[in-house]
């Protein structure tokens, strides 16, 4: 699909209710709905891609008429930044219940590998989405979105330091480091595949040991 057929199938057609991209997906009425509508449009573009997919293959994979599902969401896009917004909330708020649980830096910097692992299996389509459709959310959105990748990106070099300051990691470039580790995680979902040999924990574990140990051969 084209690019100027896709945003022509991101507006809602004339007399559509329109929706704040801003509203939580989950509050109000038809709330359910909404998650719904996501979690398909989710499937949707894991599969076949953002813009060969349109608003009428979402509302016929939720079950409903298209000006249905103009009533739960104005336009592609605003699912779009849904799917980005449940996505990075996940991320940061597994690491904010972390923190003042004692647990140190090495074991926070497993959790969360295991977190973007997991996430592979539990939320594919939304993987997918967060790490190849961002440029496509509209500009209020893309600055939002940016702004809690920033902030999840912070959370996580503050493991990396306070792991430096604790004599736990050398005296790494925290920058980079943090890069690295999102390196390492963030491309699993192109080859992972959940009849794989390894679970997403059990991959997690062996990234975290070659992070933090590296591969060569050490004296014993």
């Amino acid at each position: 699909m084209s690019r100027a057929k896709s945003t022509r199938d991101a507006a809602a057609p004339r007399g559509a209710g329109q929706t704040s991209s801003r509203r939580g997906a989950s509050g109000g009425e038809g709330g359910g709905r909404r998650e719904e509508v996501i979690e398909r449009a989710a499937a949707l573009f894991d599969e076949g891609g953002y813009y060969a997919t349109s608003m009428e293959d979402i509302a016929e994979a939720v079950g409903v008429r298209k000006p249905t599902l103009y009533h739960y969401f104005g336009s592609k896009d605003e699912i779009l930044f849904w799917i980005h917004e449940e996505f990075i909330d996940l991320l940061i708020s597994r690491q904010d219940r972390r923190i003042g649980t004692g647990m140190t830096p090495e074991q926070l910097v497993l959790e969360i590998m295991g977190d973007i692992l997991e996430l592979m299996e539990t939320h594919r389509g939304h993987v997918r989405v967060f790490f190849e459709h961002h440029r496509e959310l509209p500009e209020d959105e893309h600055a939002a979105i940016a702004a809690k990748r920033a902030q999840y990106e912070s959370a996580v070099a503050d493991v990396i330091r306070r792991g430096i300051d604790d004599g736990a990691f050398r005296d790494v470039d925290v920058k980079l480091a943090t890069l690295a580790l999102f390196g390492i995680c963030n491309w699993s979902y192109q080859w992972y595949r959940s009849n794989g040999p390894l679970r997403p924990r059990e991959i997690a574990y062996k990234f975290w040991d070659m992070f933090l140990n590296g591969v060569a051969a050490r004296d014993t």
